[in-house]
């Protein structure tokens, strides 16, 4: 067991954005949240990340309640996020952006190059834009920047929160293959957080369907791929307009 969220509730003021959901992660997984715009994925990654607070259930990881444990001491015992809207500093080179997710790994600096050496190598465009500000960056490249960034803090699980949004079918398929590159090659754990329902299935080992803070289906992901409701919902014409 990886990760285990139980009866997660967030709360938004007084509104329940999570209504009490439990899902897992086992190690070696990539496992998609799906569902509509303001279904409740973005909230539950943040959750998990430590920048939403629990207001109840629990976070367990590696077998420890993390629900109270701060932020960057999330990222210092193996969990990493790259965030919706990228999130990358645009002032500060390529290379600045990818030693800041080096920051909250003290015990790790030594293990710089190597771990340059590794995002350059799924990344290889990241490489010749090294001394490049973040900002000057097309969008498909900055989502290659924020999952190096995410990566150089040697997770064990990697939250990815709408990879694909706003990009080009072409950098799409890109960034996918590369998800794909780093839980097999790496070993990385996975839990993406997808409006692009199609591909989140075909990558995934299992699925997650959350509807307005509820989880109300689960399945292996290729199987979602063909259940009727999923297809309906999610996977129709007009899917990337929810």
């Amino acid at each position: 067991m990886h990760l285990e969220i139980k009866d997660l509730q967030v709360f938004y003021g007084k509104i329940e954005a999570i209504k009490g959901i439990s899902f897992q992660v086992n190690q070696g997984e990539i496992v998609t949240l799906i569902g509509a715009n303001g279904a409740g994925k973005t909230t539950t990654l943040k959750t998990i990340s430590g920048l939403r607070p629990v207001s109840g259930g629990q976070i367990i990881f590696d077998g420890q309640d993390i629900s109270k444990v701060q932020a960057h001491l999330r990222t210092a015992m193996g969990i990493s996020m790259a965030p919706e809207g990228r999130g990358i500093f645009p002032g500060m080179t390529v290379l600045e952006n990818l030693e800041i997710g080096k920051y909250f790994r003290k015990d790790r600096k030594n293990e710089m190059a190597e771990d340059l050496a590794e995002v350059y190598e799924l990344f290889p465009r990241l490489k010749e834009r090294a001394s490049q500000a973040g900002g000057t960056l097309s969008g498909g490249e900055q989502q290659m920047l924020a999952i190096g960034r995410a990566l150089m803090s040697r997770p064990k699980v990697l939250l990815l929160d709408e990879p694909s949004m706003g990009l080009a079918p072409m950098m799409i398929q890109n960034i996918f293959n590369i998800i794909t590159r780093i839980n097999k090659e790496l070993g990385t754990t996975i839990l993406l957080v997808e409006q692009n329902a199609q591909q989140a299935l075909q990558r995934a080992h299992r699925a997650y369907v959350l509807e307005t803070g509820k989880i109300v289906k689960e399945a292996v992901a290729k199987d979602l791929l063909n259940d009727p409701d999923v297809k309906a919902a999610y996977l129709g014409t007009g899917a990337g307009a929810h």
